[in-house]
């Protein structure tokens, strides 16, 4: 531990730490512009100026490491005059017309700096060149003349996401921040995950959504997890008069430390749909609106009617996208107490069902966490696209990459990440086992095996030439493949539906001991990540809901479809029912197809639990109020319940340790 004196006040920090860290470990605030607390530390703003005894000049506190006995004054003389030269080369240099901002009022940092420096003017008469605004963009819009030449948002798109959209041109009072090759910002490379937006000190970048909606330090904010996936980000909700103004990543969350992707920030605050705002019931071949009674008492003596008629009786299905409580009375009502003939998800255990089955065979979770990929120095990702799918899980992988991490991709499709890789692996479809006991083979055959393999492989069969044969990935490129995990010191392998949804665990098994054998998978540690589907597909299986499912015969159908959407292939699932309840938040086919309509509650209308892809049980927390009629999920299956005459249980976290976890478990979070 270091010792300083900051203002007079003994601070005890770790070697390594920023006297600017200190002094806010300490309580101590000192002013910053282009300083965040996830970036690297860039010194460029001069805001944070400090007075050190011994130096002969005034230091820049985020990137002056703390020593031992240093004595720093943080409010000197010297140091508001040089505070305040600093905001009036600031204010000069752009058109920062604070009256017509929309973050004006508390939410501008650069406003806030001038104020506590007691700044009411310029002292310096701003040039008055014209900058331009571009509103290319779907989410935001870029106003140069706002911008203070920070650079968080260069910094945040490359060190924290990884794409390196946005750069800077030219040089002195010309320099702007530009998108690709100086290209309109919807037109770029930009991945619309918003991270520029929520960094941006001033009103330079500003979201379409909430702009001019009043100052966002009045409104409401509700720490909850996004839904959008497996994830399980950690997000704050802005809201003011029960509407969604904004969606920010919160900087706390242990998953994705303040990052989102544009499926968790910007997806939910677009229009969904129609909203299902009472209960519905068919009569004459149209759906009328009707009293929550009478509804639920229709779907009650349907279901008594179809009780206990196996796969000629009841079919309910329901979303991964529901909380954890709703699942577990789903499961109870329908599999429990009315022995329905399928009851299971939507999603079918596709990307669970086989990971499920290996963990099991092997007794204990075999899956780690997403924060070894942040010191992996070689990633193989196979069967899954993190350009598409669980992008902040991508993000984490893009960042390292310019470190020296080495990037391998198998996968027979186009995948965003193929582009990315050093080595892109495109097996023939199905040949994904022999491309992986290749790849034991010539760690074995370096002689490079740092555990042995559970399961049995014929590696003298697999060699580079007759895996080449097979897969069609030319001989040299497994060798090299193999040479690179082999050397790797810290190994990650990422994987996804495109390995789980095949008939056998062959090809997984075969992903498991390839880790042991490179030092990924071992008593003590695994760097082995699965990507799962949506956000409860984990709680999902621990349910026993994850088996496919085959609507035809039944006389009921039941989908508690929630905020989900549906697929053509469930469309077709129900066509044939006679009798088909929905419980949903959008009008949709399915919901028109229906002979009841349940008005459910959205994500931010309900609290609940979810299980990400690590194991971690994370909570959300209800935002809006939901319309007078519509109730939550797990309100509805208890009402349910009630009028079938049935006591649902609330003992959900002793129900999910029936089943062998996949990842760690993380229940008591």
């Amino acid at each position: 531990m270091i010792t300083l004196t900051i203002d007079g006040k003994e601070v005890h920090v770790p070697e390594g730490t920023t006297v600017l860290r200190a002094a806010q470990q300490a309580g101590i605030h000192i002013p910053t512009l282009c300083d965040h607390k996830h970036l690297v530390p860039y010194g460029g703003c001069r805001m944070c100026l400090v007075e050190v005894e011994g130096a002969r000049t005034l230091q820049p506190s985020c990137t002056l490491p703390a020593a031992n006995g240093m004595v720093v004054y943080t409010n000197t003389p010297a140091v508001q005059e040089a505070r305040t030269f600093v905001l009036t080369l600031i204010f000069s240099e752009r058109n920062h017309f604070c009256m017509y901002c929309p973050v004006s009022g508390g939410d501008c940092e650069l406003q806030n700096a001038a104020y506590g420096q007691g700044m009411t003017e310029w002292p310096l008469q701003p040039n008055w060149q014209p900058y331009p605004v571009d509103g290319s963009h779907e989410f935001f819009v870029l106003d140069h003349n706002r911008c203070i030449m920070c650079r968080r948002c260069v910094r945040a798109c490359a060190e924290l996401v990884g794409n390196f959209t946005l750069g800077v041109q030219e040089r002195g009072a010309n320099s702007r921040i530009i998108a690709d090759l100086d290209v309109p910002l919807g037109e770029s490379t930009c991945i619309s995950c918003g991270t520029c937006l929520q960094v941006c000190p001033t009103g330079a970048i500003i979201d379409r959504a909430s702009a001019y909606q009043g100052r966002l330090k009045d409104v409401t904010r509700i720490k909850s997890t996004c839904v959008g996936c497996s994830v399980g980000c950690g997000i704050e909700m802005i809201v003011r008069d029960n509407r969604l103004l904004r969606i920010e990543g919160d900087w706390d969350a242990p998953v994705n430390q303040g990052v989102l992707c544009k499926i968790g920030r910007f997806d939910p605050l677009t229009n969904q749909g129609e909203r299902i705002i009472t209960p519905l019931v068919r009569r004459n071949g149209a759906l009328k609106a009707t009293t929550w009674e009478e509804a639920l008492q229709t779907v009650a003596s349907r279901l008594q009617a179809a009780k206990g008629r196996g796969s000629a009786g009841i079919a309910a299905l329901a979303s991964t996208r529901l909380p954890v409580e709703a699942l577990y009375y789903f499961k109870q009502l329908f599999a429990d107490k009315l022995d329905s003939g399928i009851v299971t998800s939507i999603e079918e255990g596709v990307t669970t069902a086989l990971p499920g089955w290996v963990a099991h065979k092997l007794g204990k979770p075999f899956e780690g966490t997403l924060d070894t990929i942040h010191k992996a120095d070689v990633v193989l990702a196979i069967g899954v696209d993190l350009v598409e799918n669980h992008q902040v899980a991508g993000f984490f992988v893009k960042r390292i990459l310019p470190r020296g991490c080495k990037l391998v991709v198998v996968d027979p499709y186009d995948n965003g990440m193929h582009a990315l890789a050093d080595f892109s692996l495109r097996p023939k479809k199905g040949t994904d086992y022999d491309l992986l006991v290749g790849l034991m083979q010539v760690i074995a055959s370096l002689g490079r095996v740092r555990a042995h393999p559970i399961g049995t492989h014929d590696l003298t069969r697999h060699t580079p030439d007759n895996v080449s044969r097979i897969t069609g990935v030319p001989a040299e490129t497994i060798r090299e493949v193999g040479r690179l995990l082999a050397d790797a010191e810290h190994p990650v392998f990422i994987y996804g539906k495109g390995l789980t949804r095949a008939s056998f665990p062959t090809a997984l098994e075969a992903l498991l001991d390839l880790a042991r054998m490179a030092g990924a998978l071992d008593d003590n540690r695994s760097a082995v990540i699965g990507t799962k589907g949506q956000a409860n597909s984990m709680a999902a299986y621990l349910f026993d809901l994850d088996k496919a499912f085959d609507l035809k015969g039944h006389q009921v159908a039941y989908l508690a479809l929630g905020d989900d959407h549906p697929s053509a292939r469930l469309l077709e699932h129900v066509e044939h029912v006679p009798f088909l309840v929905v419980q949903a938040s959008y009008a949709s086919p399915l919901t028109d197809r229906a002979d009841v309509v349940l008005p459910a509650a959205i994500w931010a209308e309900q609290a609940g639990h979810y299980v990400n892809l690590e194991g971690r049980l994370q909570e959300t927390r209800q935002g809006l109020t939901p319309p007078r009629e519509v109730r939550s999920n797990a309100a509805i299956f208890q009402a349910l319940a009630e009028t079938l005459g049935i006591t649902l249980e609330d003992n959900w976290r002793d129900a999910m340790q029936q089943r062998i976890w996949i990842s760690q478990p993380d229940v008591c979070r």
